[in-house]
């Protein structure tokens, strides 16, 4: 990318101003308060956009600072540049009340949208961020920070695993843990549900198992109640086989007086008539018969007493739980008692088959821990090739910030290695010379080389780099070093500068550049 024209129409102090740049160095000079900060700003600005502040922040942010203090409904301005071969010219408003972006290609009139990312696809990879720590170096800021850092361990990651660099890593380990995450929570929703089901089961098992238990007892009466009845049955066919026999006993010519009883009453009465002298004979005849009568009588009156009280006796005895229900009314609830245990024991088995199955891993269990492991799987194994890419990005980072560092100080530090959280180190005959332990202008060159080697890294495309009095720390053979290297290897650089020295330089070692004047 090359710019080729910047139109300040109203932008800071700028009215309409227009500046033309060429390839190679363009030296931008001008007095403090020239405009030099508004112009870089202004690029930047029209490059990502310009967002207004809120509340308290509105009032020292960069679009108040540089919002017209007239007409201020026209701020903004255009800026064309080229890019694969290509010319784009690209408007932006930055209005209260309207703002808009417009971008279209000269070549062919083909008109753009930045609301569907057109701008990035012709600047791939270029940020707001990545300009601050890569392309634009102010006075005393070419130091890098872990925003750079983090660039390239994300740079490293993406690539390892693409191939392409635009590919976002961290995004998708973001989106890896985001599917985690819901993996763990249906896990977790699916293993409450089979909790609630399982205490459900439970519930209606333990239902089940009372039901169970007093159809048992039910069963045990209703049995106890056929038992007593067979017994009382079998007891009344014993007392009436018992009272026919004493039936057959007592009715006439069935009781069993013997004769001999009979004739020893009358033997008795005879007896006593004729040895008991008169008149006493009669009296005593006639006692003795009456007596032999109550005696036959009264054998006989028991006879029938027994004969009477058997059968009554016997149902004393009987207790008031043998007065149950009729032997069939008993049999058909015990028939019924048993088929409703027997369907409550198939449902009780049915309902432990349940419970042993939930108490196993089913199918979707196992589907959802394999995807977690799987899920997790992929997150390491993202993690441990971006690690071993991230070597080799490093190892390809350092010759080149070594190449870089190489040319710009001719040839006095020839290795230069960048450590964790993008930190350079010098390396001079085998020994390890941090920053902390050179010059300032030698400081400013390292991270000079880590910028441009990052850029380089980075962005597929070679974008402009813009210096604002970045070599204040160089001394004049350093300087003519870096611009010497800077002509032959950057195809555009844009140089804001309030001295003469670089352009002394620039012409006493005959390197090409084209002076712009401000304001």
């Amino acid at each position: 990318m090359k710019i080729q024209k910047l139109e300040l129409r109203h932008f800071g102090k700028f009215r309409d101003r227009i500046i033309l740049l060429g390839d190679g160095i363009q030296l931008l000079y001008g007095e403090n308060e020239a405009g030099k900060t508004t112009i870089h700003t202004f690029i930047k600005s029209m490059l990502f956009g310009m967002e207004r502040g809120r509340g308290r922040a509105a009032a020292n942010d960069t679009f108040s600072r540089y919002e017209p203090w007239e007409q201020s409904g026209v701020y903004g301005g255009a800026i064309e540049f080229t890019c694969g071969g290509k010319t784009f010219r690209l408007e932006r408003s930055f209005g209260r009340q309207v703002k808009k972006a417009d971008l279209i290609c000269l070549d062919d009139g083909e008109q753009l949208s930045l609301a569907d990312g057109d701008l990035e696809m012709i600047l791939p990879g270029l940020e707001a961020d990545g300009y601050e720590d890569t392309l634009y170096i102010r006075q005393s800021g070419a130091q890098t920070g872990q925003k750079l850092a983090g660039e390239l361990k994300n740079f490293a990651a993406n690539y390892s695993v693409s191939g392409d660099a635009r590919i976002d890593l961290a995004a998708a380990q973001d989106v890896l843990r985001s599917q985690e995450k819901q993996l763990d929570r249906q896990a977790k929703v699916y293993m409450e549900e089979r909790q609630r089901r399982r205490e459900k089961i439970e519930q209606e098992a333990s239902y089940v198992w009372r039901d169970i238990h007093r159809l048992d007892e039910e069963l045990d009466r209703v049995r106890e109640a056929l038992e007593l009845k067979r017994i009382k049955e079998e007891r009344e066919s014993r007392e009436q086989e018992k009272e026919r026999r004493m039936i057959d006993e007592l009715r006439p010519g069935g009781w069993r007086i013997h004769p001999l009883e009979v004739l020893g009453i009358i033997l008795a009465v005879i007896v006593l008539f004729v040895l008991i002298p008169r008149p006493w004979n009669y009296i005593t005849s006639v006692v003795a018969a009456l007596a032999g009568g109550i005696y036959i009588w009264n054998r006989m009156k028991v006879e029938k007493k027994r004969q009477k009280t058997a059968p009554e006796l016997m149902l004393e005895e009987i207790t008031p739980e043998e007065e149950l229900a009729s032997a069939e009314k008993l049999r058909w609830e015990q028939q019924h008692l048993e088929e409703e245990k027997k369907e409550k024991q198939i449902q009780y088995e049915n309902l432990q088959e349940e419970l042993t199955e939930l108490g196993e891993l089913d199918d979707i269990y196992k589907e959802q821990k394999n995807r977690r492991a799987a899920l997790s799987l992929a997150g390491e194994r993202l993690a441990q090739v971006a690690r071993d890419m991230q070597t080799q990005v490093r190892s390809d980072l350092n010759g080149a910030v070594s190449d870089i560092m190489r040319g710009i100080t001719g040839g006095k530090y020839t290795r230069l290695l960048v450590e964790e959280g993008a930190q350079p180190v010098f390396f001079q005959e085998n020994r390890r010379i941090p920053l902390s332990q050179v010059s300032r202008g030698t400081m400013e060159q390292a991270y000079l080389a880590l910028r441009l080697a990052a850029a380089d890294l980075l962005y597929e495309e070679e974008y402009p780099l813009v210096l604002d009095d970045a070599f204040a720390c160089y001394d004049d053979r350093r300087l003519a070093n870096t611009l010497a290297w800077l002509a032959g290897n950057r195809e555009q650089v844009l140089l804001f500068t309030c001295h003469r020295r670089e352009e002394e330089i620039l012409r006493r070692e005959s390197i090409p550049f084209d002076l712009v004047s401000l304001p």
